[in-house]
């Protein structure tokens, strides 16, 4: 069997490209033909209209994810529970997957306009609760978590790491940029910047106390992956999404543990669902 991607899947490919480089919005029919190495009238021969290739790419995109989570299914619950954490995290070198994202959250704009992405919309999010509520229910009978609420807990870390994915995307100046939270509050936007962010939903599952606890001034300043740490060894400050990612760790996480389970490290799961360059 050829190892040579299929067609499709060069189209694809192309897709993830070109929403990388031009967005959404602008993205065109022929920028993704410039991606692919494919002609504009191949392109149209297979999707009519380019809303027809960009909800196939949703479901490609989808299908992908329930691919890899299925190969980690039978890894140890707590496991593939700091894995599906880490799966969230946008490191400071990450500009091209929060370029990616970006294009997605535009995307997602379309949802309560568009049947056929709020669809496949509906899908995914079905598909991230679905699994931490998986890992849960396969945990407690494993005895590697206490008995809890699997389906409310499950909404609760997805809303907060999804949360943040959105405020670290829309409110810093790219992967390596500040934090525009501040400006934001100064023009008066606070009100705004929660609603469409998440902002609550954060702030409430591991809001900024929680984050200043978990990974906070003290750690940032001592720890390993502290601000002024990392300065010292020349590492870049952690990003919004690495920070809520362990105070979800701690915060949600740790509790759910039995006990004499140990909290998996980030650090070593983080990539286990990442794939570099490729659709997510």
């Amino acid at each position: 069997m050829s190892d040579q991607p299929s067609a499709a899947d060069e189209i694809m490919d192309g897709v993830y490209r070109a929403l990388r480089a031009h967005g959404y919005a602008d993205v065109t029919m022929q920028d993704i033909a410039d991606e692919c190495s494919k002609s504009k009238s191949l392109l149209h021969y297979h999707y009519d209209t380019k809303e027809d290739l960009l909800v196939a790419f949703l479901d490609y995109v989808i299908t992908d994810s329930e691919a890899r989570i299925r190969a980690h299914a039978d890894d140890p619950p707590a496991e593939r529970l700091a894995g599906f954490v880490g799966w969230f995290v946008f490191e400071a070198d990450a500009a091209d997957r929060e370029a990616f994202h970006i294009a997605l959250l535009e995307l997602r704009t379309q949802g309560p306009f568009n049947d056929r992405i709020r669809e496949q919309l509906v899908r995914s999010d079905r598909l991230l609760r679905g699994t931490v509520a998986d890992i849960l229910e396969s945990g407690i009978e494993e005895g590697t978590f206490r008995e809890v609420d699997v389906e409310e807990t499950a909404a609760l870390i997805v809303a907060t790491l999804d949360g943040a994915r959105t405020r670290q995307i829309t409110l810093t100046d790219g992967a390596e940029g500040t934090d525009g939270t501040a400006d934001l509050d100064e023009s008066g936007g606070t009100d705004t910047g929660t609603d469409a962010t998440g902002e609550d939903d954060v702030e409430d599952a591991a809001g900024e106390d929680d984050v200043e606890d978990a990974a906070g001034e003290d750690d940032r300043t001592d720890g390993a992956t502290g601000e002024d740490g990392a300065t010292a060894r020349g590492l870049p400050e952690p990003t919004y999404t690495r920070r809520v990612a362990e105070a979800t760790l701690q915060r949600i996480v740790e509790p759910l543990l039995a006990e004499g389970v140990e909290l998996p490290s980030l650090t070593s799961d983080i990539d286990v669902l990442t794939r570099d360059g490729e659709p997510e």
